[in-house]
């Protein structure tokens, strides 16, 4: 296992400035938002021009790109797919493997989830990279045991853990290891029962005991900080205790 970052963790900075500054705080490895809105990229503008987005990713100051966050938002479905496969590519052309993908809202029919998680998978396998899908609240996967399901519905998908989401929402803080066996990328921040984002050691994340328990499943990826801004709270220093604290367990 390693630490990376999010650029997220710095949504309104253009992306060389991220770089620079995840690099500064010592950084190596980092995870690019590619949303249609609030992302580092636009997936219309990688669909647009495939050779300038591969152009800006490889202009990382060298750090390991270990995951794209896609999110598309486009006016139809086939659309939808075009928009993904051109991440895809840009993914392959970078030597990145996996690609976060949110799950549909609840509600949404499970069939319906199924096929379009089948098409996003193949879209990937055919460009070497796999589909992580996020665990969410408000999502197919805010519970542990559904987002296993979908797992076990569609061959080669995996799942990419962000605890916060099941000790903040309508989990509060059970157990969720029977999806630690199809996690590819995770996700931290230090998160309570009442508050999504705290600062850091202020939660009760058991990075530890996550770390103990991921290793069970030779997790041996990303452990990737994703803590956007606080009010009145120095992201700095927050995003360099975070990376000193999940060092000393590595």
């Amino acid at each position: 296992m390693f630490v990376a970052a999010s650029t997220a963790c710095y949504p309104d900075l253009p992306l060389p400035d991220v770089l620079e500054r995840l690099t500064d705080l010592e950084y190596t490895s980092v995870e690019i938002v590619v949303h249609e809105s609030g992302g580092h990229l636009k997936p219309s503008e990688v669909a647009s021009d495939l050779e300038r987005a591969v152009r800006t990713c490889r202009e990382s100051h060298r750090m390991s790109i270990v995951a794209y966050s896609v999110d598309m938002s486009p006016p139809d479905e086939e659309e939808y797919y075009r928009q993904f496969e051109a991440c895809c590519k840009l993914a392959k052309a970078t030597k990145v493997v996996t690609l976060v993908v949110r799950a549909s809202e609840l509600g949404t029919p499970f069939n319906a989830e199924i096929e379009r998680l089948r098409r996003l998978v193949a879209i990937a396998a055919q460009n070497s990279a796999v589909v992580g899908l996020l665990t969410e609240t408000g999502t197919m996967t805010q519970d542990p045991d559904t987002a296993v399901v979908l797992c076990d519905n569609v061959k080669g998908l995996r799942l990419t853990l962000d605890p916060s989401h099941y000790i903040y929402g309508p989990h509060k803080g059970a157990s969720f290891e029977q999806v630690l066996r199809y996690v590819c990328h995770v996700r931290l921040r230090d998160t309570t029962k009442e508050k999504f984002q705290v600062r850091v050691g202020q939660g009760q994340v058991e990075y530890g005991r996550l770390v103990t328990q991921l290793n069970k499943f030779h997790y041996d990826r990303a452990l990737c900080v994703h803590m956007p801004p606080l009010p009145d709270v120095d992201q700095n220093g927050e995003m360099r205790k975070m990376r000193l604290l999940l060092e000393s367990l590595l």
